[in-house]
């Protein structure tokens, strides 16, 4: 197999490696026990999203006989990128093994924060 690559994540979800619990995230957030033992909140990094959500073509036609073989799926795009750095509610989330990993697939719905890295200050330093 050839990794996490290989995998396509579908619709609004996305797929996240989590990190371990504990009181301070790899990012320095704070999560008070409170908020992690009622909430269920957890962080993770997100490794592959899906195309987001699907929405209707404004310009096909209603008549199933006028259609094109070849329909174009629309989606409007997810906020979240590979690399980010994500606090999600766990409650929502479904896990998988895969290739001796733990992983999550999560609703895009269900991500509470993003912390993303800017490129550009990667490359200042």
């Amino acid at each position: 197999m050839g990794g996490i690559k290989d995998i396509i994540v579908v619709g609004d979800r996305v797929l996240i490696r989590p990190e371990e619990e504990s009181d301070q995230t790899s990012h320095g957030l704070y999560l008070p026990a409170g908020v992690r033992s009622k909430e269920k909140v957890q962080g993770g990094t997100i490794m592959q999203v899906g195309p987001g959500y699907p929405i209707p073509d404004p310009y096909m036609d209603d008549e199933p006989w006028s259609q094109d073989e070849k329909e174009i799926i629309k989606y409007v795009p997810l906020q979240s990128q590979p690399g980010d750095y994500a606090l999600f509610l766990r409650e929502r989330a479904i896990e998988i093994e895969y290739e001796g990993q733990t992983l999550l697939i999560i609703p895009q719905s269900s991500l509470l924060i993003l912390v993303r890295k800017d490129p550009l200050e990667e490359l200042q330093r």
